[in-house]
């Protein structure tokens, strides 16, 4: 669920005015967020910088001290916005990449080394196996400390 309301609102009318896509990156974004929010205990947030990049994030709450600030980010990146891609990335410690399908990026997430997974085109497994990656990350965030 989303904490702050404009930041739900925003999120909505960023997906009502995304109407050209030819990659089908919006549908694709559609899937990941309703996976999240199906999930339990999940804080969700939307950061926006228009011509740049719309940045969803997840965490789960009750953190506490020392707790990260999310175990998913999924941003819409819009250096294009009539061809905008995805790039989903965790805290590399958080998942596992089996097929090798990310990109490891050192310090790249929020200051800490992070697993970033680029969607170009909609991609049914690729979508499916970042999915089981977000499935990863939440069990580990919400495992007892």
């Amino acid at each position: 669920m989303f904490e702050n309301k404009k930041e739900q609102d925003e999120m909505s009318k960023v997906l009502e005015k995304w109407t050209k896509d030819s990659t089908n990156m919006k549908s694709a974004f559609i899937k990941l967020r309703n996976n999240l929010l199906e999930k339990e205990n999940v804080i969700l947030s939307f950061k926006s910088r228009p011509g740049v990049s719309y940045s969803f994030r997840a965490t789960v709450g009750n953190q506490g001290e020392g707790g990260r600030p999310l175990f998913v980010m999924a941003d819409i990146i819009d250096d294009d916005p009539e061809s905008r891609w995805l790039s989903v990335c965790f805290y590399g410690d958080m998942i596992t990449d089996p097929d090798e399908e990310g990109d490891i990026v050192p310090g790249g997430l929020l200051g800490e080394d992070g697993h970033c997974f680029d969607l170009y085109d909609y991609d049914e497994s690729m979508i499916s196996y970042i999915l089981t990656r977000i499935d990863e990350a939440h069990a580990s965030m919400s495992a007892p400390k």
